[in-house]
């Protein structure tokens, strides 16, 4: 396997791979999706809530609100030392209290210190009218997104084939003329070579030349040249949630080597 153009920029990543196989980058998107761990709202307290919406609507707002996850500093609160009592170890703790007319945002909840504060403020929990108001407290805790989906730090993480568009260079003037009849922004004609201009746009193209009855035009797949893109809701910064994965990932395949070998 080797890795090319590592892009890993704020809350997006995108990695070049080749020699490599469909299998392998499978395995690190469903590591992303079920298994990394994410800080999420698990118990909310409130004590006056009379805003339009119900407890259990204001509840489950603030657990998909992203919340800052440091995993150098967390634990697991069912393998945390202080048995599943919440200490700083394991436990985030949020306190809202707001009575002025307007919108509640997300960032109205004041973490217990300054290093948990959120950074995607303006997520609209509820609006209060005149004289409502909201108090609560939440607690936080590291979960994974196969228990809920409020713990999935990582949204849809895809890879795409490498795609190398042929096309019989007798019929120059016919592929100009189909090109003519497509949106712009599908491929470019450079020299004697028919490029995407953006890969999400491959089964538009297709359906095009499919509509047009194209027989000219040839789309090859690279199975072994991938690319990897994916995107976190903030939680999680792009760096540290690959890193992560592929930590999980070596030690799943570590621990399935040890049990592999007392076979034998």
């Amino acid at each position: 396997m080797k890795v090319k153009n590592i892009k890993l920029k704020g809350n997006e990543g995108s990695l070049d791979i080749e020699e490599t196989n469909s299998h392998i980058l499978n395995s690190i998107r469903r590591v992303m999706l079920s298994e990394l761990p994410k800080l999420a709202i698990e118990n909310v307290i409130i004590y006056d809530n009379t805003t339009p919406l119900f407890d259990e609507i204001i509840s489950h707002r603030l657990g998909l609100i992203p919340l800052p996850t440091d995993l150098r500093l967390l634990e697991f609160k069912d393998n945390c030392k202080c048995k599943e009592k919440g200490c700083p170890s394991c436990t985030v703790r949020y306190t809202l209290s707001k009575e002025e007319e307007g919108v509640v945002y997300s960032g109205d909840l004041q973490p217990e210190h300054e290093s948990w504060a959120i950074k995607e403020g303006k997520i609209p929990i509820v609006k209060l009218s005149k004289d409502q108001r909201i108090i609560l407290e939440v607690e936080a805790n590291l979960g994974k997104g196969k228990d809920h989906a409020k713990f999935q730090s990582v949204i849809a993480p895809t890879y795409t084939m490498y795609i190398d568009i042929d096309f019989e260079k007798n019929k120059m003037e016919d592929l100009k003329e189909f090109i003519s009849k497509i949106p712009e922004d599908i491929v470019e004609l450079k020299g004697n070579k028919l490029n995407l201009k953006d890969v999400k746009k491959l089964p538009v193209l297709e359906s095009y030349i499919s509509k047009e009855k194209i027989d000219f035009i040839n789309i090859k797949r690279d199975p072994t040249k991938l690319t990897f893109n994916f995107e976190t809701d903030g939680s999680l910064s792009a760096k540290d949630a690959l890193k992560e994965t592929v930590n999980i990932l070596i030690n799943k395949y570590e621990e399935l080597d040890k049990n592999i070998k007392k076979l034998k």
